[in-house]
């Protein structure tokens, strides 16, 4: 560890701003997409605006995502707290990454969904249609759409360990040198 890094206590300004601008916008695209799905197909508000809401939203959150991970790259991040264990530290890099990928992978595959339907109404991102790049193909929107789906729910899974994790160390560590949330805010 660098001695710069030592010294970083909580994550720049920048990441913290794209975590939390993250972090609500998928507490809002999840249960929009679950909402929208199960809505019967003749309800006026599915295609004409819960549609193209998630997808405008899913397209922001993915530029976002870059955009974090670029930060990230050319920043100092805080050091692991002294006081994790070793499994503490391994689940903690581990869960991050998971979200960080699934960040990205889950928002690519909702616009390969979108592009690879034959019967697609666009991608619309606040007043642009963007480009559909994949060939027109039922088969390949099939597995997009179960990608889409299936990570989603695995990026559920990882969201509710990075909160358990961050409230474990909040509330339940006797070291308030673990409190990770101080970091992040």
């Amino acid at each position: 560890m660098s001695d710069s890094t030592a010294m970083v206590n909580r994550y720049p300004l920048a990441l913290r701003l794209l975590h939390w601008v993250r972090a609500a916008l998928i507490l809002g695209l999840l249960p929009l997409g679950l909402i929208m799905v199960s809505l019967p197909d003749a309800s006026p508000a599915k295609f004409a605006t819960l549609y193209p809401l998630h997808k405008e939203f899913g397209v922001l959150l993915f530029c976002i995502a870059i955009t974090q991970m670029l930060v990230r790259s050319r920043s100092v991040l805080p050091a692991s707290p002294n006081g994790l264990s070793r499994w503490e530290v391994v689940l903690s890099k581990t869960v991050h990454r998971a979200m960080i990928a699934l960040i990205v992978i889950v928002p690519l595959m909702g616009y390969s969904m979108s592009s690879s339907f034959t019967q697609s109404d666009g991608i619309p991102f606040f007043g642009v249609e963007l480009p559909e790049l994949l060939s027109k193909n039922d088969d390949a929107f099939a597995v997009f759409q179960a990608l889409h789906k299936y990570l989603a729910y695995t990026l559920i899974v990882f969201i509710g360990l990075h909160i358990a994790g961050v409230l474990k160390h909040r509330l339940l560590d006797k070291n308030g040198d673990t409190d990770v949330l101080r970091r992040m805010l």
